[in-house]
């Protein structure tokens, strides 16, 4: 392969956001958290596949939206002192290529969404990929201009994936789960936004709308709500909700995890406000800390699983 072609691979690969694929690891979370992992052989076996395939699938759907996200901001992000770097705004990728691009990852998540429903005869998966892009473009196109509007439908993403990973397999979807999901997934929004908004100060408005719509006065306080009723919301799901991930048993063992909990929303609010972290969140899967807290704690609530089951 020539040094141009390879050139040209590497800025499609860029486009594609690979580091952020880490955020539909939230598909996995309905098969964790309904105790699928007990599930008798090859159930188990034939959902995990199940689940992995909808991963891959919304990977791509990911990457189509990354992908339209930045044809739309290719103007605005040669404004940003990082952004600009972008394969399209520095002019590695043209427009023509980048909608073609769009279109084979849109095409190729969707047919990978059919798999998942024909092997686990959940045809509304199908449905569930496809509000994912439909999301994407009316996030780009209109919420992403509007004030508070815009973060809560950053958070609506995510929790749209982990609906997505319990439609997957036919699990039922708790409420607990998509609260919990929607407070975090709000409460790294709001630092990302903070992030952007003393990074380009006077700036603000070239690169994104809505920023100077907001203060870092404001943010710090919807960051500390967030934050608090984050921890809340899971502490209050390990005390009340129904486990069947454990054993069918009312006893609130989950509730061994809350410090987990606790130490990363703080370790992500330490990192936010000393570090770059927040501008770009994959990164924070970089910090050594954080990532042995999350390792441990979804270790934690798989040995809780197997143990209870006992």
């Amino acid at each position: 392969m020539s040094e141009q072609a390879t050139k040209k691979l590497s800025a499609f690969v860029e486009l594609a956001r690979p580091l952020q694929w880490s955020k539909n690891g939230l598909l996995f979370a309905g098969y964790i958290f309904a105790g699928r992992l007990k599930a008798p052989m090859p159930s188990a076996a034939i959902e995990l596949f199940a689940v992995v395939l909808a991963f891959l699938s919304f990977c791509l759907l990911s990457s189509f939206a990354y992908a339209i996200n930045d044809l739309r901001d290719r103007e605005r992000d040669s404004h940003h002192p990082l952004k600009r770097h972008r394969p399209l705004p520095s002019g590695r990728i043209k427009s023509h290529e980048a909608i073609l691009f769009a279109i084979l990852c849109l095409l190729f998540g969707l047919s990978l969404s059919v798999a998942v429903s024909a092997i686990m005869h959940t045809p509304t998966f199908i449905l569930a990929a496809v509000s994912y892009p439909v999301w994407a473009i009316s996030y780009s196109v209109l919420m992403k201009d509007i004030v508070i509007v815009d973060v809560l439908a950053v958070a609506a993403g995510f929790v749209l994936r982990v609906a997505a990973g319990c439609i997957a397999i036919g699990v039922s979807i708790s409420p607990w789960l998509l609260l919990c999901t929607l407070l975090l997934s709000l409460f790294i929004a709001l630092c990302k936004r903070r992030h952007e908004l003393l990074l380009l100060g006077d700036r603000a408005h070239g690169f994104r709308n809505v920023l100077p719509k907001y203060s870092p006065g404001m943010l710090d306080q919807m960051i500390a709500a967030t934050a608090a009723a984050t921890i809340m919301a899971y502490s209050l799901y390990t005390f009340t909700a129904p486990h069947i991930l454990l054993g069918n048993s009312n006893s609130p063992w989950l509730m061994l995890t809350i410090p987990y909990v606790i130490y990363g929303m703080f370790r992500y609010m330490y990192l936010a406000y000393s570090t770059d972290v927040a501008g770009e969140p994959e990164k924070m899967l970089q910090d050594v800390p954080l990532l042995l807290t999350i390792l441990l704690w979804i270790l934690t609530v798989i040995a809780l699983s197997f143990i209870s089951g006992r």
